[in-house]
Parts: C-alpha cells; sequence; structure tokens
C-alpha cells in the first residue's frame, strides 16, 4: 500500500486501496505521505480516528522518518471554526439568549424552562471564559471538563457567521486564525469529511494547498458531502433570524421574516411528512416566496459591513443567517431535477432540501490539482470497485472489469485468516422477514445463539422496535446482564459490555461502525435482517427512482450498495485482532435465497467460513463458551 501511493504522487493517477481492519493502513499512507514534497492533507470521518492519527501515529512515524529528512515533520490539526471558541462572542455572552441556541436544535420548550437553564449555563459560560484565558488554542476538545451544545453555541461561531479576522477587534487573537495559521506552516494537516466538503464547496481556499489528498474511512465521504450541502427551513431558525437581525431592521422589515415564519409553520402543518414527489405545494411556494422577500429586503436594509461600524460581529451573524434562509428559498423555489425536497418527521418539523446525487460535485472539486488516495476496510462491493468509485465521481468504464483512465485500484487484503476464525452464518430456514420489529421465529433462534454462546453478544439491529424487544425476550429468558442502547451513554456501555463476558450488547446503526471491542468479550455478532434502506428515507428513495425513471433498477443501483456498505460495516465488529474468534449470524435468510444481491452482498464481505446449518454453528459456540 505505501508503495502504490508513492507511485500514484509520482504518476499523479488517484488511487483507491482497500485494506482490511487490522493492516495498519494508517501507517501505510503516513510512511509515503511524511516524505512526499510539498504538503499533505489527510481527511478522516471519526474524531477517533483523528485522534490516533494526532496522537499515536504522527508522532511515532514521525521520529522514524526524522534521519532521512534531518528534521522531524510538523503536524497540525484542522477543524470547523465551531470547535474553537470565538472571543468576539465570549465578550457579548451574557447579552445573549439563551432560546437561540434552542432554536439551533430545532427543540421545544419556552421561557419558563430557559429561566430554570440560566444560572447553569451561566456557570458553564464562566469557566469558559476562565478557560479561555489559559488555552493555546481554544479548541473545545480541550475544555475538561466539557459543556453542553447549548452553551458551546452561545460562545462559538460557524464559518457563515464570522466578520473575518481583519473586521473583528479580536481578529489578532483569534483560536480558528491561529489554527489556520499552524496548518499552513505544517507537513501533515489533519481534517475531516465535513470540513473537507465545506472546503470543495467554498473554492477550496479552507484548507491549505496541497499536493497529496488522503481520505480514510473513504465510504463516508459521499454521506458527508451531501449532508454538507443539504439546507433546511424551520419555523424556529426564522425565528431566531429575526430576533438576530431586529436591531438592524425597520419594524416592518422584522414583521415580514414573522410572517414568514408563520406562513411555513401553516405549510408545513399542511404537508404530510416525507419526500415532496411533484411540485412544491402551494402552501409551501407561498411561504419560501415570502421568505425570500422579506430576506431580501432585510439584507439590503443592513447593507455592507464598514471599518467603523460599532457592532460588525452581530451585524455580520445576522447577514448570514438572512442570506442562508434566502439562498435556501429560491432553491426550492427553483424546483430542480438536481435537488430533493422533503418534509421532516415529527416531532422536528422541517423544509428539507438535498442534492440527488454528489458525484457530479465530487468529480469537479475533489481531483484537480492533487493526488487523491481514497482508503477503506470496505471500497469494494461484490467484490469491485466500481460502485464506490461511481459514487466518489471518478470516470468508470461502461465495460466491467476495465476501469478508466486518471486512477487505479488496490485490495491489500487482511492479515486475519477469516476461514478460519470465524464462521458466516445465515438463517435460511426463517421466513423472509416482513413488518418492523423482531419476528418470533428471529427471536427464538437469537435465543438459541446466546444461550450456546453464554453471553458476549453484539445484536445490530435495523429498528429500535427490534432491539427493546430482543432486550426484553434474553431478559426474560436468560440470566445474562443485558445492556441495552439508549438505556446508558455508548462508551459506558461498550465499557462494560467489554467487561462483562456474561452480557449482550444490543442496539441500532451507530452500533454497526462505532464499537472496537477485540478479544474474546465479542464472539458473536448478530445481525436482525439486511440493512437496505427504509422506504421512508428520502435520499435513497429518490435516488433509486431517478434510476428507474432511466430503465435502470434503482434497488440494484442504490439500495444494494447501501446494504452492503452497511453490512461489511456491522459484520466487521466480529474479528479485530489476529487471535479473535467467532460467528457472524444473519437471521434474514434472503442473504443466501435472494438471487442476484444475495450474492452479490455476500461477495461484498470478508470470506468467513460459510454455513446455513443451525446445529453446526451451536456446536461451534458451545466450544466456544467451554474454551
Amino acid at each position: 500500500m505505501a508503495q502504490a501511493i508513492a507511485d500514484a504522487v509520482e504518476s499523479g493517477d488517484h488511487l483507491l486501496v482497500q485494506a482490511g481492519t487490522g493492516t495498519g493502513k494508517s501507517l501505510a499512507y503516513l510512511a509515503p505521505a511524511l516524505v512526499v514534497d510539498g504538503p499533505v492533507v489527510i481527511s478522516t470521518a471519526t474524531l477517533a480516528l483523528q485522534a490516533q492519527l494526532v496522537d499515536k501515529d504522527l508522532p511515532r512515524v514521525g521520529k522514524a522518518v526524522a534521519p532521512l529528512l534531518g528534521r522531524e515533520p510538523t503536524f497540525a490539526l484542522l477543524k470547523g471554526r465551531h470547535h474553537y471558541v470565538c472571543l468576539a462572542k465570549l465578550e457579548h455572552s451574557d447579552e445573549a439568549d439563551p432560546q437561540d441556541s434552542l432554536f439551533d436544535t430545532g427543540g421545544g420548550g419556552g421561557g419558563t424552562k430557559w429561566l430554570g437553564e440560566a444560572g447553569r449555563l451561566g456557570k458553564q459560560i464562566a469557566r469558559i471564559r476562565d478557560w479561555a484565558m489559559e488555552t493555546d488554542t481554544g479548541d473545545r476538545d480541550e475544555l475538561d471538563p466539557g459543556v453542553d451544545d447549548t452553551a458551546w453555541r452561545m460562545v462559538s461561531t460557524p464559518a457563515r457567521e464570522c466578520v473575518g479576522a481583519a473586521r473583528c477587534a479580536y481578529g489578532p487573537d483569534c483560536f480558528a486564525e491561529l489554527s489556520r495559521a499552524r496548518a499552513r506552516e505544517a507537513d501533515i494537516v489533519v481534517t475531516n469529511h465535513s470540513l473537507l466538503s465545506v472546503d470543495m464547496m467554498a473554492g477550496r481556499h479552507i484548507v491549505p494547498e496541497h499536493k497529496l489528498l488522503i481520505i480514510d474511512e473513504a465510504h463516508e465521504l459521499a454521506d458527508r458531502v451531501s449532508s454538507a450541502a443539504q439546507a433546511e427551513l424551520t419555523p424556529d431558525g426564522i425565528d431566531r433570524t429575526a430576533r438576530a437581525a431586529r436591531t438592524f431592521l425597520e419594524g416592518e422589515e422584522y414583521q415580514a421574516l414573522v410572517e414568514g415564519a408563520d406562513a411555513l409553520t401553516v405549510g408545513l402543518a399542511e404537508t404530510p411528512a416525507g419526500r415532496i414527489t411533484g411540485p412544491l405545494p402551494q402552501a409551501i411556494v407561498e411561504a419560501c416566496t415570502l421568505l425570500d422577500g422579506a430576506t431580501r429586503r432585510a439584507l439590503s436594509r443592513i447593507g455592507e459591513i464598514k471599518a467603523d461600524d460599532p457592532d460588525p460581529v452581530r451585524k455580520q451573524q445576522a447577514k448570514a443567517l438572512l442570506d442562508e434562509i434566502s439562498k435556501t428559498s429560491q432553491r426550492l423555489l427553483e424546483d430542480a431535477d438536481h435537488d430533493v425536497a422533503w418534509i421532516e418527521q415529527e416531532p422536528r418539523r422541517a423544509l428539507v432540501v438535498a442534492p440527488l446525487s454528489v458525484a457530479g460535485l465530487l468529480s469537479e472539486n475533489l481531483y484537480d490539482e492533487r493526488t487523491v488516495v481514497a482508503t477503506s476496510a470496505t471500497l469494494t462491493l461484490g467484490g469491485k470497485f466500481e460502485t464506490v468509485a461511481r459514487s466518489l465521481g471518478l470516470p468508470v468504464s461502461d465495460k466491467p472489469g476495465q476501469g478508466a483512465d486518471g486512477w487505479t485500484s488496490l485490495d491489500v487484503g487482511s492479515p486475519f485468516d477469516y476461514p478460519k476464525q470465524g464462521i458466516l452464518y445465515v438463517a435460511s430456514h426463517l421466513p423472509r422477514p416482513a413488518a418492523s420489529g423482531l419476528p418470533d421465529a428471529a427471536g427464538a433462534e437469537l435465543l438459541a445463539l446466546v444461550q450456546a454462546l453464554g453471553g458476549r453478544t453484539l445484536g445490530l439491529f435495523s429498528s429500535r422496535k427490534a432491539a427493546t424487544q430482543a432486550a426484553e425476550l434474553l431478559r426474560a429468558k436468560t440470566d445474562l446482564t443485558v445492556l441495552l442502547q439508549g438505556d446508558e451513554t455508548l462508551p459506558l456501555l461498550v465499557r462494560k459490555f467489554r467487561e462483562d463476558r456474561n452480557s449482550c450488547l444490543l442496539g441500532v446503526m451507530s452500533l454497526w461502525q462505532g464499537v472496537d471491542v477485540p478479544g474474546d468479550a465479542c464472539q458473536l455478532v448478530v445481525i436482525d435482517r439486511l440493512p437496505f434502506p427504509r422506504p421512508d428515507e428520502p435520499l435513497a428513495a429518490a435516488r433509486s427512482a431517478a434510476v428507474d425513471a432511466t430503465g435502470g433498477s434503482g434497488f440494484a443501483a442504490v439500495s444494494v450498495p447501501i446494504a452492503a456498505i452497511r453490512l461489511a460495516q456491522g459484520v466487521g465488529r466480529l474479528i479485530r485482532t489476529s487471535s479473535d474468534k467467532g460467528v457472524v449470524a444473519v437471521l434474514d435468510s434472503r442473504l443466501e435465497t435472494a438471487r442476484g444481491y444475495g450474492a452479490f452482498l455476500r461477495a461484498s464481505l470478508p470470506p468467513f467460513w460459510y454455513t446455513t446449518k443451525q446445529e453446526v454453528v451451536l456446536n461451534s459456540l458451545r466450544r466456544l463458551s467451554a474454551s
């Protein structure tokens, strides 16, 4: 892998590398990255991997290459502006309305609730103020103990609301600006997919110029870009904007914003939740039209920010919020074919718009003037790179297996002996899953498997209802400790699961990727059904319908690849080291019986020893239990 990356830098071709868990892929890309002549950027999807790179891997490899370079290479962590305390915002934090932060989350609650919160928030902000006088970075992650999101929003500024260092009284001391300055001087910059996405859409001026971009956890990138390109309108958000801008507006301009929020409330109430498949409903059109006009007039009234403005920070915040509502309203009114609009389900009513596909955006903005290396444990679907390459905006030949010019691929395999370390068991005798929840037959199968091993089970479920039913069943029929996601914080549940061999940890989608329990604490992973996107997932449904409209199969082109990545991530929870052993049990017979996609999904998984025979698996689990 290290040699392939060095070759890619030399040739200029982009590279996709699949590297299984335990391969040491971070070391494999850091070695060539540290000797590249020019800055390198590494983007990750999770904070855990960022911390591993900065705290462990980079210092380790940096020392190793120091004799070759004649010095230790430097590195910096680059985060979004909102991760840093804003000194200008902190100065006025006592004057802020806590409800403004409440509206950011779309929550409910009135003034009475916030009267009770004021003392707690005040104490947290006072602690932030003391910390801000001592910290060198201003990074929220270094504030210990931490504060809640409401308090932090009152002392931090998103990029769109920042007035800019040149026009801010605190510009020379700005923590976010100082972090960017450090990044510009570093050999290696570690950032995240969300900031990388914003950088691409903002003309690539946030992340420092570089020659090599390494995207770890690359299977997550397209979804993060979709999220960054998503926008929404909520009545609460518009009310917050109106209050933020009120100081700079005439009464009728403020009132127009309030009327727009009221119109949106009516439109959301009259429109069923879910994807909007035809033209926008008239009530939504009227609300967006009112909001577009109101925000344009408000922006015109506020005008440009000048050097002698008495309060440039708050004026910029008001302008940014108004501009976002204006652009989102216009985007919805355009009703473009390349966008998808939907109404969020209760309790959070919101009008949301997102791109139908981000492949074009990635193709235009990700690859120019730099070499891109994308790596993950799950880049091949059905044994091939083409599906993921297409989602990342890379050209793919119409002829199977021929790839395309401009990029190459490599599967470095895994150090694990999957056929000897694990069994993939599909309960093919079970009925095809139908209703939501855990069917009786699947529950009986789960119980038999768990009892054979005596705990040490990670249960990955497609719905909270199924996970809850499974927990109730195991608690009623066994003496095992049953840990259910949501009962306590996830880190605490995982720690208890790791320490108690007689326990089971059950949960939903966030457990499919975020749990790392090596050793004999986890020797059975049970998956209740194939993780296809739900029919009410607006983006997946719209993308599937678009493929159907062109004569293709939306199910095969959209739903099956999503399920393949999710399934591979879930199955990957079992074998984490070369000494791990265990069973992955899938209680969905379609993985064996479905012609076409069943084989495709199995080909996307590690090469476990495969069986559909229950007694074989139960005997294997009993032997594991005895050992």
